[in-house]
């Protein structure tokens, strides 16, 4: 039975053991090392643990951190647990901080609407609204949307930005679309 993911926003996907290796593989190489095979090991052990700790076949996102940290420090990599823990932090920190205004920004004169625009009128970043725009209008998958609202978030992160037009969000959600179907395009004929 495929294990289900309830994330923060309430969505429910499937658990995808790859994103376990990822988030070992980033962790552990922010850290002490960067070895695909131990960040393999450690991802079996959160794997088979999520399969085996009870009846239930669902999970939150927040309960796989929770794993994926104690993993990490019963093995040795107290260092990565603590980098994991702070990069979730600051990133709950950021969408907290980030707010999102319907504008688009063509000129120079409608910068101003950026920071004028009243406080009722702004949202806070929820990357959800990408994932659901990409499947509902676009027809994505929504492991697909997922994946092109995250890129697009750290894309936006980086940029440190508070305040953060519409219109920058759409170009950049479409620039990525975009590159992460042409890529889905390459591996199936690969």
């Amino acid at each position: 039975m495929q294990l289900k993911v309830v994330k923060a926003d309430g969505t429910v996907e499937e658990y995808f053991h790859t994103k376990v290796i990822g988030t070992l593989s980033n962790v552990l190489a922010k850290t002490e090392l960067s070895d695909m095979d131990t960040a393999q090991k450690l991802a079996e052990v959160v794997t088979y643990y999520l399969y085996h700790r009870n009846k239930t076949h669902t999970v939150t996102s927040g309960e796989i951190l929770s794993i994926i940290q104690a993993v990490l420090a019963d093995t040795g990599y107290e260092n990565a647990a603590v980098q994991l823990s702070e990069f979730h932090y600051k990133r709950k920190l950021q969408r907290t901080r980030t707010e999102v205004v319907a504008v688009d920004i063509q000129n120079l004169s409608d910068a101003r609407q950026l920071y004028e625009t009243e406080l009722n009128n702004r949202t806070l970043w929820n990357k959800s609204e990408i994932v659901n725009n990409l499947v509902e209008k676009h027809n994505l998958t929504k492991k697909t949307a997922r994946t092109i609202a995250s890129i697009v978030e750290e894309k936006l992160f980086t940029m440190k930005l508070r305040i953060i037009p519409t219109g920058l969000i759409k170009q950049l959600m479409l620039s990525e679309t975009a590159a992460v179907l042409r890529a889905e395009k390459q591996l199936q004929t690969a």
